[in-house]
C-alpha cells in the first residue's frame, strides 16, 4: 500500500468513526452535529477543493463537481448524515480503484525495471562504470552476476545464464555462451560475461521495449473514445436533470422544497458517470499488462480490442512459420550395385562424403549438412587431412579429391594417380592406374556435389527427387551417382498448436504469404493445413495480396499479419493488426508492428486473442451492469421510491463492482 492510500485509509477511518458516533444519537445533541461535520471533512474536504480548481479551470462538470453540490445540497436539507455516508463512500470507491490501477501498473512498472542504470565499459584495459548511453558500438561491456544486461551485443568471453522472464514471459534461463547474442533487459545470473556491443542504447531492445510500453496508453479502444465522449454531453445532461427535479415541482405544482432538493441531490449522487470512466481504462490497461506478462507487447488497447475481432490471419514464411535454419530433412543413396561390386552407401556414408564436399563452405545450406554428419555420426567430425585438392565450381557447387581412407582400401577401392585422373574428371571419366601421385599422394574418391547442372555437367543423369520440397544436394563420385540431400527450411515446433488454438478461437482463414518458390510454400501450407498459400511474392506483391484479403473479410472483423524480416515492413503497417516477431525480427518489422511477439513463438498469438476477448467481455459486461443499474436507482429515486442510501449503492457500490470486475483482465493465464 502507498503512503497515499495509508493516509486516506485513516482519513476513512476517522470519518467512519464520527460518522458512527453520530448515528448512535440519531443527531438529537448538537455534538452530533461536529461530529457529522468532522467526519465529512475527513472523508472530503479535498472533494470541494478540487471541484473549485477545475471550475477555476474551465473544467465545470466532473464528479468532484456532482459530489461536491450533492453533498451541499443534503446539508441544506437537513440531511448531514446522509451527505457525510456519500462523501465516505465515495472516497472508499476512490480508495478501491486506486488499489486496481496500482494492481494494473505493477506489471508494466515490473517491465520497466528492466532499464539498465548503468553499463560496466572497458576502456584502456579500466572498467569504468558509465551511462548505457555513453557507450558506443564496438566497445566491450563487462556484466557481472545480478546485474542488468544493459546494451544488445555479442558475447565474446565467457558463459552464464540469463533471466528473461521479464521480456519474454518465459521463467526459463536462457544459456549464452562465447559467440551468441544477448539482449538487453535481461538479468545475468551467474557467470561474468564480456559482450561487444553491437547497438547504441537508442536502438536496443530494452530501449524499443519501454517506448512501446510508454506509448501504449496513448492509443484508446472504440470503447475508451465512446466513454470519453459519452461523459462530456452524459454529465452535463444529469446536472440539467437535477436541476430541473429541484425546481420544477415546487414552482409548478407547490411541492415542497426539501422534498424535491434532496431528490435532486440523490440524483447527482447516483448519476455520476465513475463506474464508467475508472473501470473502462482500467479494464484495458489490465487487458495490456496480462499481454506483457505473457511477453506480448500491444501498442495501445486499440489494438487489444481488433485482436480480439480476428477473422484472418496471414503469415510470412520463413521466420515466422519455419525456423529460417536449414536442416537435412532426406537422405537417399543411389539404388543397386555400383562399381566393383560395391553395394549403395549408407545414410552415414553419404552424410560423410557430403560433409568431405561441403567442408571448406560456409553456405548455410553447407553448416546444416556438416551438422547432419556431427550428428549422425555421434559428433564425429570429419578428417580435413584427407582433403587433398578442392574447388568450387560457381553456380554449380563443389569438387573435392579425397585420400583413400582405411575402409576405401579394404573393400578394394584402387588409388588413382592425381594428375592423370585431373585431367579425366572433368570429362566426367576416372581412370583406373596403378602407382603413386606426384608427391607420393594417392586417391580414391573425387567426389562431386551441388545441384543437378553439376551432374549434367559430369554426364550424371540424377535420381528423380519425386514430390521432394527443399533444397536438392546430389553426390557424384567422378562419374558414379551415389545419391541426393534433402536440405529444408524446418517448420517450428510451435506452429501446430498456434494454429489448432487459433481455429479454436473462431479465426476462419488462415493465409501464407512468401517469397519461396510457389510448390514449397504449397507443401509446407498442405502440411500445416492454411486455407490459402501465395508464393514467389516481393514485398509489394505482398501488400496487394492482403489488401485483396481486407476487402475479402467481413467489415466488423479484422485482419492480422505475422511477420519477422524487414520486407514484411510494408504489409505489417497494411494490416489491420501487424504482429511481429520480436525476437528474431527486425528494428523495422518491430517499428511497423502494432504487436510484438517477444519470444518468438506463434502460439502466442493465441494467449493474445484470448486476452483480448477476456478484456473486451469485462468492458461490455461493466458497460451494461452499470447503466443498467444507474438509470434503475435514477428512476427510483426521481419517484421517490429510493433514498440517498441507494443512491450511494447506485453510485460507489456499482463503483466498486464494476472496478473489481476490471482488475480481472490482469489475470491471465496461459493454456499452453
Amino acid at each position: 500500500m502507498t503512503k497515499k492510500q495509508k493516509k486516506m485509509v485513516i482519513r476513512l477511518c476517522v470519518s467512519a468513526v464520527c460518522l458512527a458516533g453520530g448515528l448512535i444519537s440519531e443527531g438529537r445533541h448538537p455534538i452530533d452535529w461536529v461530529l457529522f461535520l468532522a467526519a465529512y471533512l475527513a472523508a472530503g474536504y479535498d472533494i470541494p477543493l478540487k471541484a473549485f480548481r477545475n471550475i477555476r479551470n474551465g473544467q465545470v462538470f466532473d464528479e468532484n463537481f456532482l459530489m461536491t453540490v450533492a453533498t451541499f445540497g443534503a446539508i441544506g436539507v437537513g440531511e448531514l448524515e446522509e451527505a457525510v455516508a456519500v462523501m465516505l463512500f465515495y472516497q472508499v470507491g476512490e480508495l478501491f480503484n486506486d488499489y486496481a490501477v496500482n494492481r494494473s501498473r505493477k506489471s508494466i512498472t515490473n517491465l520497466m525495471d528492466i532499464n539498465p542504470d548503468y553499463a560496466n565499459v572497458l576502456r584502456e584495459g579500466n572498467e569504468e562504470q558509465v551511462e548505457p548511453d555513453e557507450v558506443e558500438i564496438g566497445e566491450v561491456i563487462v556484466i557481472k552476476p545480478g546485474e542488468k544486461v544493459p546494451l544488445d551485443g555479442v558475447v565474446i568471453r565467457g558463459s552464464s545464464s540469463l533471466d528473461t522472464k521479464a521480456l519474454t514471459g518465459e521463467s526459463v534461463p536462457v544459456e549464452v555462451t562465447e559467440g551468441e547474442s544477448i539482449v538487453s533487459g535481461s538479468i545475468n545470473l551467474n557467470g561474468v560475461l564480456e559482450v561487444k556491443v553491437t547497438k547504441l542504447f537508442d536502438d536496443s531492445t530494452v530501449a524499443k521495449i519501454l517506448e512501446l510500453v510508454e506509448n501504449a496508453s496513448s492509443r484508446k479502444a472504440k470503447a475508451e473514445n465512446f466513454i470519453t465522449r459519452f461523459a462530456r454531453v452524459y454529465t452535463p445532461a444529469v446536472v440539467a436533470l437535477a436541476l430541473a427535479l429541484a425546481l420544477i415541482p415546487p414552482i409548478a405544482a407547490g411541492q415542497p422544497w426539501s422534498v424535491w432538493v434532496y431528490r435532486a441531490c440523490s440524483f447527482l449522487v447516483v448519476s455520476c458517470p465513475c463506474a464508467l470512466v475508472i473501470s473502462i481504462p482500467l479494464s484495458f490497461f489490465g487487458g495490456l499488462g496480462a499481454a506483457s506478462k505473457n511477453g506480448i507487447l500491444m501498442k495501445g488497447s486499440n489494438y487489444l480490442e481488433a485482436m480480439g475481432k480476428l477473422d484472418t490471419v496471414v503469415f510470412d514464411k520463413t521466420g515466422t512459420l519455419t525456423t529460417g535454419r536449414f536442416q537435412v530433412t532426406e537422405v537417399k543413396a543411389a539404388d543397386g550395385r555400383g562399381e566393383n561390386g560395391r553395394e549403395a552407401l549408407s545414410r552415414e556414408e553419404l552424410l560423410e562424403l557430403a560433409a568431405y564436399g561441403e567442408y571448406h563452405s560456409n553456405h548455410p545450406i553447407a553448416l546444416s549438412v556438416k551438422e547432419a554428419f556431427e550428428n549422425q555420426a555421434a559428433g564425429r567430425a570429419v578428417d580435413a587431412d584427407r582433403i587433398l585438392f578442392a574447388e568450387e565450381i560457381a553456380g554449380h557447387g563443389m569438387h573435392v579429391r579425397l585420400s583413400c581412407s582405411q575402409t576405401d582400401r579394404s573393400i578394394g577401392l584402387k588409388s588413382i594417380g592425381l594428375k592423370e585422373a585431373a585431367g579425366t574428371a572433368k570429362a566426367g571419366r576416372t581412370e583406373e592406374k596403378s602407382g603413386e601421385a606426384a608427391g607420393g599422394a594417392d586417391f580414391c574418391r573425387d567426389i562431386y556435389i551441388g545441384n543437378e547442372k553439376l551432374m549434367n555437367r559430369q554426364g550424371i543423369t540424377a535420381m528423380e527427387a519425386g514430390e521432394t520440397v527443399g533444397t536438392i544436394l546430389y553426390l557424384a563420385d567422378g562419374n558414379r551417382f551415389l545419391g541426393s540431400i534433402v536440405i529444408s527450411d524446418t517448420i517450428r515446433s510451435d506452429v501446430s498448436r498456434a494454429l489448432k488454438g487459433l481455429r479454436a478461437e473462431g479465426v476462419r482463414s488462415l493465409v501464407m504469404l512468401t517469397g519461396d518458390k510457389e510448390a514449397v510454400g504449397r507443401a509446407v501450407g498442405q502440411k500445416l493445413g492454411l486455407d490459402k498459400v501465395f508464393g514467389g511474392l516481393l514485398p509489394g506483391d505482398k501488400v496487394q495480396k492482403v489488401e485483396e484479403l481486407l476487402r475479402e473479410k467481413p467489415s466488423d472483423r479484422t485482419l492480422a499479419f505475422v511477420g519477422d524480416g524487414i520486407n514484411d515492413a510494408p504489409v505489417l503497417a497494411r494490416a489491420d493488426v501487424g504482429i511481429a516477431m520480436g525476437g528474431i525480427g527486425s528494428d523495422a518489422a518491430v517499428e511497423a508492428a502494432d504487436v510484438v511477439i517477444m519470444n518468438d513463438q506463434p502460439s502466442k498469438i493465441v494467449d493474445g486473442i484470448r486476452i483480448a476477448r477476456k478484456t473486451v467481455g469485462i468492458v461490455g459486461q461493466n458497460i451494461v451492469f452499470a447503466i443498467g443499474v444507474k438509470l434503475l436507482v435514477l428512476a427510483l429515486v426521481a419517484c421517490g421510491f429510493a433514498s440517498m442510501w441507494a443512491a450511494v449503492f447506485g453510485d460507489v457500490g456499482v463503483s466498486v463492482l464494476a472496478i473489481l470486475n476490471a482488475v480481472r483482465a490482469l489475470n491471465y493465464t496461459s493454456e499452453s
